[in-house]
Order: C-alpha cells, then sequence, then structure tokens
C-alpha cells in the first residue's frame, strides 16, 4: 500500500548532509501516521550521504540522485516524482516530532479548501541545543493574504501542501536561489487558502554547513534583486546568475562560520534571553570576523538588562 499510493510524500532535498540527516530520516520513520514515502532527492552530494540513506532499510524510502542543482531544482524533481497528493516538506537537517504528518493531514482532510499548511517551529543550534520557537507571523489564511511581501509567511520545512496547488504555479522557481519558498508563496497565495497551526511540528537546525545564512550578512545587491523579484513577481534567468555569483562568494566556510555564529548569538539574547550563552556566541563571531561592529555592539548589550535589550531592538535591532 504505502509503495503504490501513499497518502503523503515527505520531500527531502539533501546535499552535504552527512552530518544530520540520519536523524532527520529516523525522525519520519518515527512518525505517528505510517502511510507515507520519503522522496529523498540526493543533489549531488560529495560526503557519504547517500550511503547513510542507503543503510536504512524502509521500503517507504525512495532515493533519486542527480547531479548538485541546486534545492529548486531537486524539489521540482521529487514534485515530478511524487506519488502522493499531499507533500511534507522537510529538510535533511531537522527534526519531524512523532505528530507532525498526523497533524497536518487530519487538518487538511478536515478542512479541504487549504491548499498549504504551515507550523511553528523550535530552532535548535548545531549541537541540538534549543535557542528559541518561531511562531509565524500570520495564523490564519485572512491575515496571511495581508502581509507584506517582503515577509515570508511560512517556515518552508513546516509546509504541508496539495501537490497539485503547486504544479498548477510551475513548481519552485531556480532563478530565486535561496529564497524559492518566499517567490512561491507571493505567486500562488492569492488564489490559494492557507494557514499556520501554532503548534510547533518539527525542530529547525541552525548550522554553519546550511547554504542559508543570516539576511543581515547579504550584500546590498543581492537583496535588491531579491526584493525587487518579490514585489515585482518576476525573475530574469539574468538576475538568477547574478544572484548565485553573489552567494557563491558569500559561501565560504568562514563567512558561514561567522554568521553562524552572530546568528546564534542574537537569538540567544533577543528570542531566548540566555546573556551567558550569546556572548560565548558572539565572542566567536567577533574572532571570526573582528571587523563587524555589529558583532561588538550585540556583544556590548548583551549586559544589559532583557527589557532594555527589548526595547532597543524593537526600535534599532531589528536593523542589524
Amino acid at each position: 500500500m504505502y509503495m503504490n499510493n501513499p497518502k503523503i510524500t515527505v520531500l527531502m532535498p539533501a546535499y552535504n548532509a552527512a552530518k544530520y540527516i540520519a536523524e532527520a530520516i529516523r525522525s519520519v520513520l518515527a512518525q505517528s501516521f505510517g502511510d507515507f514515502e520519503l522522496l529523498i532527492i540526493n543533489d549531488g552530494s560529495t560526503d557519504h550521504t547517500a550511503n547513510i540513506i542507503a543503510s536504512f532499510h524502509d521500503p517507504r524510502i525512495v532515493m533519486i540522485n542527480q547531479e548538485n542543482k541546486g534545492i529548486a531544482a531537486a524539489l521540482n524533481v521529487g514534485l515530478k516524482h511524487a506519488r502522493a497528493p499531499y507533500v511534507a516538506r522537510f529538510d535533511a537537517d531537522d527534526i519531524c516530532y512523532p505528530d507532525r504528518l498526523k497533524v497536518q493531514y487530519d487538518f487538511i482532510t478536515a478542512h479541504p479548501g487549504y491548499n498549504i499548511i504551515g507550523s511553528a517551529a523550535d530552532y535548535v543550534d548545531a549541537d541540538d541545543n534549543y535557542m528559541f520557537t518561531q511562531h509565524p507571523v500570520a495564523h490564519l489564511n485572512e491575515e496571511i493574504q495581508d502581509l507584506k511581501y517582503s515577509i515570508c509567511p511560512f517556515i518552508h520545512s513546516s509546509v504541508f501542501y496539495k501537490k497539485s496547488t503547486i504544479l498548477a504555479n510551475g513548481g519552485y522557481n531556480e532563478h530565486a536561489y535561496t529564497y524559492e519558498d518566499h517567490f512561491l508563496w507571493v505567486n500562488i497565495l492569492k488564489s490559494t487558502k492557507a494557514c499556520n497551526l501554532s503548534q510547533p511540528l518539527l525542530r529547525v537546525r541552525i548550522n554553519p554547513e546550511s547554504i542559508t545564512i543570516d539576511e543581515k550578512w547579504r550584500t546590498r545587491k543581492f537583496k535588491e534583486i531579491k526584493y525587487t523579484s518579490l514585489k515585482n513577481r518576476s525573475i530574469t534567468a539574468a538576475e538568477g546568475d547574478e544572484l548565485k555569483q553573489i552567494a557563491g562568494q558569500q559561501y565560504l566556510p568562514k563567512i558561514k562560520e561567522g554568521s553562524y555564529y552572530a546568528l546564534c548569538g542574537k537569538k540567544f539574547l533577543i528570542n531566548n534571553y540566555q546573556p551567558k550563552k550569546a556572548r560565548v556566541h558572539m565572542v566567536k563571531a567577533i574572532g571570526v570576523h573582528p571587523l563587524r561592529l555589529d558583532n561588538y555592539l550585540l556583544y556590548t548589550i548583551s549586559w544589559f538588562p532583557a527589557r532594555f535589550i527589548n526595547w532597543l531592538y524593537r526600535r534599532n535591532l531589528n536593523r542589524i
């Protein structure tokens, strides 16, 4: 039954995810809702990702190997091969809570007018230490529809959607490099119904190996192309190539490491007031990038009371 007509396809792109993917796979296989396929698109990994996937002997796991083409291309391949009418997005370094699939499947089948269901998520660092809980910026469909184009309405690895809805929009745009999900939502939400559940259904791992870095570290040109394309709901191949070129210059280990420590420090300070942990990360961020003044500023204010920090952040620090 699972192999031929699963009710859910858990769609997981994976690129050099050997460090975390075993835990991610185990969290899917332990779901209380068992009628699914776990479709993993191995996007040209050069580490032991493929071997780790192959070490699991569960008929619900399907692996497709392809040369490295990026997350959007991997997701489009997955959508093409997905056998279920519902798709649960999931990343290879995250962890599903046991009832994640059951909760979202029960909701969308009980409310068939909805096409996209997201949720809150607990964020952890590279060592699985709890950092904070991210609640969606909007929950009800009406609230989501009213969001400004620059605000992403979903945590991507939390979304559960009707495959037909995404395919009808042409899938993920491969030029919207690193924000293919956000670009999809601005193009699709005006004609579909969506919501976010307030319950955290997974743990999202922030780690220096991830392709995503803190938005604050992006160049001005990268952000200009990104937000102009979101506003216009269109992007050219040339713009996509420029985004990849800019991002490629930033994906050096040193930059990603510095961004990781700075982001962890900020989250431990602003989202989950633990100033000692924040300072540990900020010292590491300063050590990696001693010329970034924002790191010194965050370290300095970590000595102030939480109430003052929150007030200051609302007024100014959200620009950092």
